[in-house]
């Protein structure tokens, strides 16, 4: 019997899941879609299979190999995606199987083709369909040449419209889901990951009462308030956090300090951050999906959510070694404050320092309970001489409101008026003492060519890059425009 596994679905009402990826790649409980497939066919004795694949063919490819992980042989045939059934057929190469068994890969099934193939056998209808609580399965089974199906209506076919009665086999006790929009997605997650689909095989080993947790992933059972969650692998989520009712968590998530999910499905390699709350959602990197109320949004400010693939989150250990840094620097630094006081006292004796409230790096929950980034007083001296005046902001690098590498502070107004999309591109990067824009950028130069400057830093921004600047900073500080007065 051949077989072959439709893995071309592009998914468009899945978007913006599906931007970057194909539905059958996408996760449900931890795991990718087509998997719960591949392991249906292998635990019914197949042992071969060929992969439609889409535009996101190399992907599936990259993730399923030749099949040995599963004890099957795959072989691939390439797709412009959502193909006809019957013209796919009559493009495959010849194949001298009298019988064909197609599945889509796209959707979620109880592990039922046993069942399914047994019940074949005893019917002689060219076209066999199988349904489960009234929706159809995904299987197919055709009889005869593939030649034979090419006049067929397959559009009908799949919907199950043109299966005679006799074609129908009725599946008891099986479930299907076809994940046609988002809120199908995150309840079959949901439904997955607490035991309501029966016989599925689900990664991770069970931890504590209704926590399933995968490997080398750190979670504390006191995170689970009530209800169940499911941790994929390599996840880090901070003993503080909160889960509420049923959550599933991808691979490679970070989920900070003071967070809390409910009902909340959050996809691989996304960052949850400090005192962030998600409510009957989908996190995606910085997309995040409201299921109840249909809101679609997409947070910049990586402090929040953000897509780890792209941003290097330094949270936790390299904020203590900022505030470390801070502290060794104030004292470095202790013989020039009697200068700055004095430089500062001959040029305004009335007012030697200057206050500015700016909006700096921790968090805390605002009047609705959103977290939001605190606004901090920096003093400066009122000296021309940058290095002089700027001596008081090491004072909050050592508190924790900046860090040592970063954008350009601004004020929480001018945070507020940002809008567009690559004016918030800056929120990506914490503020701090000294980044690309405050070492190359005069402070005359123009409010936009300095956040153009600080959004191109944040998107750019790696350790390696932040390293690159501390050693420019170190440069710059004993050249001449760092003890210059300004005009």
């Amino acid at each position: 019997m051949r077989v072959i596994v439709l893995a071309d679905r592009i998914g468009r009402e899945l978007l913006p899941l599906t931007d970057r990826t194909c539905v059958a790649l996408l996760p449900v409980a931890a795991k990718p879609l087509i998997d719960y497939t591949l392991d249906m066919l292998a635990a019914t004795g197949l042992t071969e299979a060929l992969i439609v694949a889409g535009p996101f063919g190399e992907q599936i490819r990259a993730h399923l190999g030749e099949g040995r992980h599963f004890g099957l042989r795959l072989e691939y045939w390439p797709s412009p995606g959502e193909t006809e059934v019957a013209l796919l057929l009559s493009q495959l190469p010849k194949c001298s199987e009298k019988s064909t068994l197609v599945v889509r890969g796209d959707m979620l099934r109880s592990p039922l083709l046993g069942a399914f193939l047994k019940m074949a056998g005893s019917r002689d209808a060219p076209v066999l369909h199988g349904w489960c609580e009234g929706n159809p399965g995904g299987l197919w089974l055709l009889r005869g040449n593939a030649d034979d199906t090419c006049g067929m209506d397959w559009r009908d076919i799949v919907s199950g419209t043109a299966v005679p009665e006799s074609g129908k086999l009725k599946l008891e006790g099986g479930t299907a889901h076809p994940l046609d929009s988002l809120p199908a997605y995150h309840r079959t997650n949901l439904d997955a990951a607490g035991g309501r689909i029966g016989g599925l095989a689900l990664p991770g080993q069970q931890a504590h009462a209704g926590l399933t947790v995968g490997r080398n992933s750190s979670v504390s059972a006191g995170s689970l308030a009530n209800g169940t969650a499911l941790i994929g692998s390599h996840c880090r989520i901070h003993p503080s956090v909160q889960l509420q009712g049923e959550n599933v968590i991808s691979d490679g998530v970070i989920v900070d300090r003071g967070a809390r999910l409910s009902n909340t499905v959050v996809l691989p390699y996304s960052y949850v951050g400090e005192l962030v709350t998600v409510e009957n959602g989908i996190v995606r990197g910085n997309d995040l999906l409201r299921i109840d109320t249909g809101a679609r949004l997409r947070i910049v400010d990586a402090f929040l959510l953000a897509d780890l693939d792209q941003v290097s989150i330094t949270h936790g250990f390299s904020d203590l070694l900022n505030r470390l840094a801070g502290v060794l620097l104030l004292v470095a630094s202790a013989p020039l404050w009697p200068l700055a006081a004095l430089a500062a006292l001959a040029r305004h004796p009335t007012r030697p320092l200057r206050f500015r409230r700016l909006r700096g790096n921790r968090l805390v929950r605002g009047d609705a309970g959103t977290p939001r980034r605190a606004a901090f007083t920096a003093a400066e001296w009122a000296t021309g001489i940058p290095v002089l005046a700027k001596l008081p902001w090491l004072l909050p690098v050592a508190r924790g409101d900046l860090h040592l590498v970063g954008v350009e502070p601004v004020t929480p107004e001018q945070a507020a008026s940002r809008t567009a999309e690559w004016e918030r591109m800056a929120d990506r990067a914490p503020a701090g003492l000294i980044g690309p824009t405050q070492l190359d950028l005069p402070a005359s130069a123009p409010a936009e060519e300095r956040l153009m400057s600080d959004a191109f830093f944040a998107a750019q921004a790696d350790s390696g890059k932040k390293l690159r600047v501390i050693l420019r900073g170190l440069r710059v500080l004993f050249s001449r425009r760092a003890w210059r007065p300004e005009d």
